[in-house]
């Protein structure tokens, strides 16, 4: 398995620290609103790389924080004459609402920023002790960038061409650094704000602090991987190198890796330019699934487009499998023969090739495009190599190979069951009938009158089969 390391600019051979398993962390959303498309987007690729870590037999211990204190939510808070923690608890639970559309698993650990204070407080106290920090007059706590040897050396920046990095509203106490480049760990409150006793001053941390802290605490000084947005590159994930290296004195992350940009008809997603989805908006339109498949179609270190266009390929391409799952379970269903025939046994075996395929692609860097392909080629097969006259036992095991395959994507192929009311059952059974005795009038315009019920009906040489529109 090769992971491209942002650190080195290559891809490297991935071996864990620890035999076996694999720490992992990921930096999560800032609940001030609900999530948008572009949250969803690393959601989705670390979710499906866990995935196929545990596929691989890892044990994977998964960390993802919720930043449940920053300017943004305060602003919120401010504007709904509420706490900081109603808007944080209200959209830390519509995010994890929105999660579970996507089928993106709960991380082992959530932390929550708020409840990690005394953590961050502990490590800035190291960080001053050990020279790379200061406090200044009023209490504000400054990181000496300058005085981490290797600070540059994930955004392969130069240090002189650096600046600040502070988030959209400076701090107090800026105009008293040391240097220009140097960052927040600790600011004073300001009035109407949430705060905490410190050292220092009363007072909260910086952004950039949280995710050292988190880390350590759930999963060790040195940890396998650290992934985010590529946006998180510099200044965040820079200055998390600085702040975790010289307070534990090991390297941090042994891979980076970062999803690229979600851009919205080959625009940046911005409100001012009316291009701005939050996943709540897209799940008014499509099923959650089709968003998750959409994102997969794509490299996660290439720039993603996203159009009304695409998510229409996207939805008729995942419709393609998923009926290859609905006809494989209706001739089961169906089937007459529970024993696996010789000829059928050698077809399965040949399902290993695709899954091969599969594995190959995910291998190299995680190219879920590619694996999709294998999929694609799976269904083809399947469609190819299954029928009435097919044994139960073969049957259920090419739908077991399709499983396993579009579970580690994250892909559920089964229709959630939903069972016809009685109206709507004695529809279908009268329609038959109608058939049969050649009343084609009556059975369509039962078609016509279930269509508008929602349901659709498919007639073949095995019977009918039916599924919600």
């Amino acid at each position: 398995m090769k992971i491209y390391n942002t650190l080195s600019g290559k891809k490297e051979e991935f071996e864990t620290l620890e035999p076996g398993k694999v720490k992992m962390y990921v930096c999560g959303p800032t609940v001030y609103n609900l999530i948008h498309i572009g949250n969803a987007r690393p959601m989705i690729i670390f979710d499906t790389v866990r995935r196929y870590m545990e596929h691989k037999g890892y044990e994977v211990n998964y960390v993802s924080n919720f930043t449940d204190v920053d300017d943004k939510i305060i602003k919120a808070a401010k504007e709904e004459g509420v706490d900081a923690s109603v808007i944080s608890e209200r959209y830390i639970k519509e995010c994890k609402k929105d999660m579970e559309g996507l089928n993106v698993k709960p991380a082992t650990t959530h932390p929550k920023a708020t409840e990690e204070i005394d953590g961050m407080i502990g490590m800035i106290g190291t960080l001053i002790e050990k020279g790379y920090a200061y406090p200044a007059a009023d209490g504000t706590v400054y990181f000496r960038t300058r005085s981490f040897d290797g600070y540059g050396k994930l955004s392969h920046k130069n240090l002189d061409d650096l600046r600040s990095g502070n988030r959209d509203l400076l701090v107090s106490g800026e105009d008293q650094k040391e240097d220009p480049l140097d960052f927040v760990l600790w600011k004073p409150k300001k009035a109407g704000e949430p705060y905490w006793e410190s050292p220092w001053c009363e007072g909260r941390p910086g952004w950039h602090i949280e995710c050292s802290v988190m880390s350590k605490k759930y999963l060790g000084d040195s940890i396998d991987i650290h992934a985010g947005g590529e946006d998180l590159v510099f200044p965040h994930h820079e200055n998390e190198i600085a702040q975790s290296e010289a307070a534990n004195g090991v390297p941090f992350s042994k891979y980076w890796m970062h999803n690229a940009f979600l851009n919205i008809d080959n625009k940046k997603m911005s409100k001012s330019l009316g291009n701005f989805f939050t996943v709540r908006d897209i799940s008014e339109k499509y099923d959650l699934q089709v968003l998750r498949f959409f994102m997969l179609n794509a490299h996660y270190r290439m720039p993603l487009n996203f159009s009304a266009e695409l998510m229409e390929a996207a939805k008729n391409s995942l419709e393609r499998i998923v009926n290859a799952a609905d006809n494989l379970k209706f001739l089961i269903k169906n089937s007459h023969n529970d024993s696996i025939r010789e000829a059928e046994k050698e077809l399965l075996s040949q399902t290993e090739e695709y899954k091969k395929e599969f594995d190959a692609a995910m291998d190299d860097d995680f190219n879920t495009a590619d694996a999709i392909t294998a999929v694609f080629d799976l269904v083809k097969f399947i469609n190819l190599n299954a029928s009435s006259d097919c044994s139960k036992e073969y049957l259920e095991g090419l739908l077991a190979v399709l499983r396993e395959l579009t579970e580690i994507l994250g892909i559920v192929v089964d229709r959630k069951e939903e069972l016809l009311d009685d109206e709507v059952e004695a529809l279908i059974e009268e329609r038959t009938k109608a058939r049969k005795s050649k009343d084609f009038a009556r059975a369509d315009e039962i078609r016509n009158q279930l269509t508008e019920l929602g349901i659709v009906l498919e007639d073949t040489r095995e019977g009918v089969k039916w599924h919600r529109a």
